[in-house]
């Protein structure tokens, strides 16, 4: 038999719907409670491995306290409640749930849900990465770099690569999620059948449907053909959707229907056709506030945010900026067909210092452009925006900010005044100010009042 599990549900009908569905899937429900008080009393008694938590229950107590508790007792929970506004979200969102789903839901999505939760909950302890080797010091082809930021990513391609789990990649414009996304098609096993890439924000929300479906010849006006679809293109591959956060509504709930029956159906059809994909999802939107506002289903968000993978900025990762430009040189002076096999000490410093604010892409672009300039075997200097660059004496630590060099000065005021405030021979006198002004100022800088 599966897992124990405790339902903490003050609706009865709700609870004992939860109960068949779990039991019928091979689970084994220990016990239904309506409070808070009562959920305690049974994880002590029948200690169980999962716990299903409403939100709104019965006395003073919410799901939101008790999972405070669980996070305690190390017992994993997942949220069950149709209470989706913003500050709910980000309370849930502080307690940090191995899933929420949303009411009213079906049996599949119950199930799904809980392997998602389970698959989740492994990875964290690290049992998924017990059948994994320790290979920290192999690279990723195409994946260029050795900070400690960058090799928490591959490790985590490489735990999830092997697996059939959705994945959500995060990050900036420009780090490099479409390189990521193919490293985890590459290493798994569906790296024989083809990997399709979408970008959801070039496409006409007219044509989505269409583009990600498929449709039946005569669908709409202008359709003189059948057209099979990205979902049938990729099957037994991989499917990338770059940019899901840009999906509308309506596209969303498709969407997701195909993460979770495996099928789909051409505009303009009544023919249902199965697929096998895996999802590789990546967004440089903070997708919680999406949902929050209203413009992402919460329920697709779980269903794709099951393997998180943050992508750091290459600004975070300074210590691959040389490996990465070495990396470009070499590889646009063959296309190119140029003689240029180095970057000068000069050109190389500028290129430390610069704020990178478009990431690897804007790297990338300005690399191949110097190489096309570039009259000798090196590139000798690039033509950065200087706005970006540090002025010298912020690279030297010469210069404090104004703010620092205000509350040097007031604190020195103190001092030479005891501590002493306002009235006669105190800080506000000294510095020609009135006191309420320099208790305003403290209170901004964050200088207590009682320093001496």
């Amino acid at each position: 038999m599966k897992e124990k599990i405790l339902i903490v549900e003050d609706e009865f009908i709700v609870a004992n719907d939860l109960k068949i569905m779990l039991i019928k899937a091979g689970y084994q429900v220990v016990g239904i409670a309506s409070s808070v008080v009562q959920a305690r009393k049974l994880i002590e008694d029948k200690k169980p491995d999962w716990v299903l938590l409403d939100i709104m229950l019965k006395g003073n107590l919410t799901g939101i306290d008790l999972a405070w508790e669980l996070r305690e007792l190390q017992l994993p929970f997942l949220y069950i409640s149709a209470n989706t506004n913003q500050s709910t979200l980000e309370a849930v969102k502080a307690t940090h749930p191995y899933g929420f789903m949303v009411k009213p839901f079906r049996e599949k999505d119950l199930i799904v849900m809980l392997d998602i939760a389970k698959y989740r909950f492994d990875q964290e302890r690290g049992t998924l990465a017990e059948n994994h080797p320790d290979e920290e010091n192999e690279a990723i082809e195409g994946i260029i770099g050795s900070s400690p930021l960058l090799k928490e990513v591959i490790e985590k391609i490489k735990i999830v690569a092997p697996a059939e789990t959705s994945v959500l990649i995060l990050g900036e414009s420009g780090t490099g999620k479409e390189r990521a996304a193919h490293s985890i098609h590459e290493l798994s096993g569906r790296k024989s059948s083809p990997i399709v890439v979408v970008n959801c924000a070039a496409l006409p929300h007219s044509l989505i449907e269409s583009e990600l479906f498929g449709h039946e010849k005569g669908a709409f006006t202008g359709a003189n053909s059948m057209r099979i679809g990205k979902f049938e293109q990729a099957h037994e591959g991989t499917i990338f959707l770059d940019e899901i956060g840009e999906l509308p509504l309506d596209s969303q709930v498709k969407l997701l229907r195909v993460l979770q029956e495996k099928e789909i159906q051409r505009l303009g059809g009544n023919k249902t056709i199965k697929v096998n994909v895996r999802i590789v999802a990546a967004t440089n939107r903070t997708l919680e506030k999406e949902v929050a506002e209203g413009r992402f289903r919460l329920d697709l968000y779980y269903r794709l945010n099951v393997f998180p993978i943050q992508l750091p900025t290459l600004k975070e990762r300074a210590a691959d900026i040389e490996a990465l430009a070495h990396y470009f040189v070499k590889k646009y002076a063959v296309s190119s067909r140029k003689n240029v096999t180095g970057i000068s000490p000069i050109a190389l410093e500028q290129l430390m210092q610069y704020d990178w604010p478009g990431n690897i892409r804007e790297l990338e672009h300005l690399i191949e452009r110097n190489v096309l300039l570039a009259k000798t075997s090196e590139i000798e200097k690039f033509d950065l925006p200087s706005n970006n660059q540090q002025p010298l004496e912020l690279k030297l630590g010469g210069l404090k900010s104004m703010e620092e060099m205000e509350k040097e000065h007031i604190m020195s005021a103190l001092q030479l005044c005891n501590g002493k405030v306002s009235g006669p021979g105190g800080a506000a006198e000294l510095l020609k100010m009135q006191p309420q002004t320099l208790f305003s100022k403290m209170k901004k800088l964050g200088i207590k009042q009682g320093y001496n």
